[in-house]
């Protein structure tokens, strides 16, 4: 009978995590889908920027093992609840990059948050490598991830500085 709970257990953690961890992707696909276009369009990209068909399989792939990650770290024995905390509301800066960036399409704002964001993701990390170490490689992607965000945001934020300023 104990393990079935304990399996139980598991199993409905694991879906509430999921169910977190995805209300961000829905929500910042939906304010994507909803806001980007043509204005996202008109940007001028860096080279380095991926064609628009990878984000949704790399994103996916992030959000399971972000999703992943909290979970073995919250079935570790000596887990804390306030890395919970911090994970949640890591969870709700990303949603805001997509909302500040896409629908509002304030760039300086969203390098903001997107910096805010990579401090939590650090922070994350710090807290999951003592208590879980998988939880820790798990984050690692979605560090790098992020970092390859903000560079091409400070590129966008560049090119829209030096297009004003030409105008002068």
């Amino acid at each position: 009978m104990y393990n079935t709970n304990m399996l139980k257990n598991k199993f409905y953690s694991l879906i509430l995590f999921l169910i977190v961890t995805f209300s961000a992707s829905f929500t910042g696909g939906l304010v994507s889908i909803s806001f980007k276009e043509p204005w996202y369009s008109s940007l001028v990209k860096s080279n380095y920027n991926p064609p628009d068909w990878i984000f949704a399989p790399v994103w996916t792939t992030l959000y399971i093992m972000m999703t992943l990650a909290i979970w073995f770290f919250w079935h570790s024995k000596k887990r804390d609840i306030n890395t919970v905390y911090i994970y949640f509301i890591h969870i709700i800066i990303n949603t805001t990059w997509s909302i500040v960036f896409f629908a509002l399409h304030k760039i300086f704002l969203a390098m903001l948050v997107l910096i805010t964001l990579i401090i939590f993701i650090v922070l994350l990390i710090i807290r999951f490598k003592p208590i879980n170490l998988l939880s820790y490689y798990l984050m690692m992607p979605y560090l790098l991830w992020c970092s390859y965000a903000l560079f091409l945001n400070i590129y966008n934020l560049i090119k829209v500085f030096l297009c004003y300023s030409m105008d002068f």
